[in-house]
């Protein structure tokens, strides 16, 4: 069996001109991109740095005493501690939430691109078992993956800290520098595969199975130890498109004078702007995973679909 990564990106891209624009139907994108938002709560990342030009020593000595620091303010400071506290408990529970309503989401998108529907609330009461499995899972691997973050960083950092007061010679430093940067290249690759594999896949099998997640995650693994080398070449090729989009959305910022990138992040109004990103990366994922046989085909049968769209007409 040869395996395709171009025919089910065409297959995908074909399956979203359909859906989203053969006929436009605006409803039809307010709806289809209301899940395609709760399927991405968990999808984004997000990060901040600051560069400082001074690179003095007071800086460094700064920078390496600051958790010190940090901890010596909060015993002086108890009120503020106690705040702290409470902001980090409301925050805790406001990133469960999103958690579940966006693992509820994944099965709502997944189902509209499948079917090429646009409903709501049948899919999140139908797959209401598995999204709650998939919420489980992706609660305790999320808070597992920031755990490990936390160490390499920790790691990172108390290295650093010996390499900087112990005067290491320039060969010593670079080599800790190329290990921490590999570490982190590591993490980011390891991680990014799982949660890659979990929405892309497992989640459909679930879906296709109506079973929960480990269960899904079984049957891809016993898939993926036949065919690993085609699952680990699509994650390369997603790694890929992505950069074409992300290069895509840039141009589109510019020649927009960035209202555009402002659109974008407004939150749900960028996802329905995105939605034809969005559902032809899911109709891909799809479609390339219906080519190991009709146990990971998630598409109705033709005469199904047939009947789905006589019964919904305006969808």
């Amino acid at each position: 069996m040869q395996i395709s990564y171009s025919r089910p990106l065409s297959a995908g891209w074909d399956r979203m001109k359909k859906a989203l624009f053969q006929p436009f139907d605006i409803n039809k994108w307010i709806k289809v991109g209301f899940t395609a938002w709760l399927a991405g709560f968990t999808d984004c990342g997000g990060g901040s740095g600051s560069g400082n030009n001074t690179g003095n020593n007071t800086n460094w000595d700064e920078f390496f005493s600051f958790p010190q620091t940090a901890w010596d303010w909060l015993l002086d400071n108890p009120i503020w501690a106690n705040l702290i506290l409470v902001g980090l408990v409301i925050l805790f529970i406001i990133i469960s939430v999103i958690i579940w309503v966006s693992s509820r989401g994944k099965f709502m998108f997944l189902d509209n691109v499948a079917h090429d529907k646009a409903e709501i609330g049948k899919p999140w009461h139908d797959f209401r078992k598995q999204g709650n499995s998939l919420f489980i899972f992706e609660f305790f691997w999320g808070w597992f993956a920031f755990g490990v973050f936390a160490l390499l960083t920790a790691y990172c950092f108390v290295t650093g800290k010996d390499l900087y007061f112990t005067h290491a010679p320039k060969a010593l430093v670079l080599a800790g520098i190329t290990q921490m940067v590999l570490l982190f290249i590591g993490y980011l690759i390891v991680f990014g595969y799982i949660s890659l594999f979990l929405k892309d896949f497992v989640v459909p099998i679930m879906y296709k199975h109506r079973v929960g997640v480990i269960k899904g995650w079984g049957k891809f693994l016993m898939l993926f130890g036949k065919k690993a080398l085609p699952f680990i070449i699509y994650g390369l090729f997603i790694f890929v498109l992505g950069i074409a989009v992300l290069i895509a959305i840039i141009f589109f910022a510019m020649i927009t004078c960035c209202i555009g990138l402002l659109l974008i992040a407004i939150p749900y109004i960028g996802a329905v702007i995105l939605l034809p990103i969005s559902y032809t990366f899911r109709a891909f994922s799809i479609e390339f995973l219906a080519q190991f046989g009709d146990e990971y085909n998630v598409f109705p049968p033709l005469a199904e679909l047939a009947n789905d769209t006589n019964e919904n007409p305006a969808e």
